[in-house]
C-alpha cells in the first residue's frame, strides 16, 4: 500500500457486496401473509437500505403482529438459511475487486445494517481472508443514513474517515457515507444514486480493480 491509496475500503454488505436483497424479500412475502396481509416489490423496494429495526416497524404497519426483535430475528435467521443453501450470491465484480484490495495490502471492513452476527456467518463461508473488520447495524446506536456506522468503522480501524472509500448501493447508505467524510462510491442497484451525493457513481464493480479505487481516491481525497 501507497499514500496513493486509501487506508481501508469500506464495503456495505446488502446489495453492495452479495445480491442478498431478494433473500430478504424471500424472507419478508411470507412473513406479512402468514398475519393475513399482502407484501408486493414496490413495498419491498422501501426497506433497502434500511436499518433493521426500521425496517421491522415497516412489517408492523404492514400487518406482522410481533415486536421488532422477533421480526429482526425471524428475516435475520430466514436469511442466513437461504444462504447455507444456496451460497453467497456476489454482486458482479465485488468479489474480484475485494481480492484486488487485499493483494495489494489495502484495509477492509463490512460496514452493514444488517445484525454482527448474520454479517459475521457470511463472512465465514467466504473462501479467502475478506476483512479485517465486521460492523453490524447492531454495533452502532445510530443506522445508516446517520454517518455513526461509518464513523465508527473508521475508529475501530484506526484511520481517518477522510482516507477511506465507502462502497455502497442504496440512498440511506449513500447518504451515510458522505455524512461521514469518506470517499464515497454509488453502485445503484435495485434503486437510483441519482443526486444523493456521491463523489462517483459507478454502473457496476465488474472489471473494476484496486487502481480504480485508488485513481477514485486520488480525484477526491482532501
Amino acid at each position: 500500500m501507497t499514500a496513493e491509496q486509501p487506508l481501508a475500503v469500506l464495503w456495505d454488505m446488502d446489495g453492495t457486496l452479495i445480491d442478498s436483497e431478494p433473500y430478504w424479500m424471500a424472507a419478508e412475502t411470507p412473513l406479512v401473509e402468514s398475519f393475513g396481509g399482502t407484501w408486493d416489490h414496490e413495498q419491498a423496494l422501501q426497506l433497502v437500505g434500511l436499518g433493521l429495526p426500521d425496517a421491522a416497524r415497516v412489517l408492523q404497519g404492514a400487518g406482522v403482529g410481533m415486536e421488532v426483535d422477533a421480526i429482526v430475528a425471524h428475516l435475520t435467521d430466514a436469511v442466513l438459511r437461504q444462504m447455507g443453501e444456496l451460497g453467497v450470491p456476489f454482486r458482479p465484480g465485488a468479489q474480484e475487486l475485494l481480492r484486488s484490495l487485499r493483494a495489494a495490502g489495502v484495509r477492509t471492513a463490512l460496514v452493514t445494517m444488517s445484525l454482527h452476527r448474520m454479517a459475521a456467518s457470511i463472512v465465514e463461508l467466504l473462501d479467502f481472508d475478506a476483512f479485517d473488520l465486521v460492523l453490524g447495524g447492531d454495533d452502532v446506536p445510530r443506522p445508516k443514513p446517520h454517518p455513526d456506522p461509518y464513523l465508527r468503522a473508521a475508529e475501530l480501524l484506526g484511520v481517518d474517515i477522510a482516507h477511506t472509500v465507502a462502497i455502497e448501493d442504496s440512498p440511506n447508505g449513500l447518504r451515510s457515507a458522505v455524512a461521514s467524510g469518506a470517499v464515497s462510491l454509488g453502485v445503484p442497484h435495485f434503486v437510483g444514486l441519482d443526486g444523493v451525493g456521491a463523489d462517483t457513481l459507478w454502473p457496476t464493480l465488474e472489471g473494476r480493480t484496486v487502481d480504480d479505487i485508488a485513481a477514485l481516491y486520488r480525484a477526491h481525497r482532501p
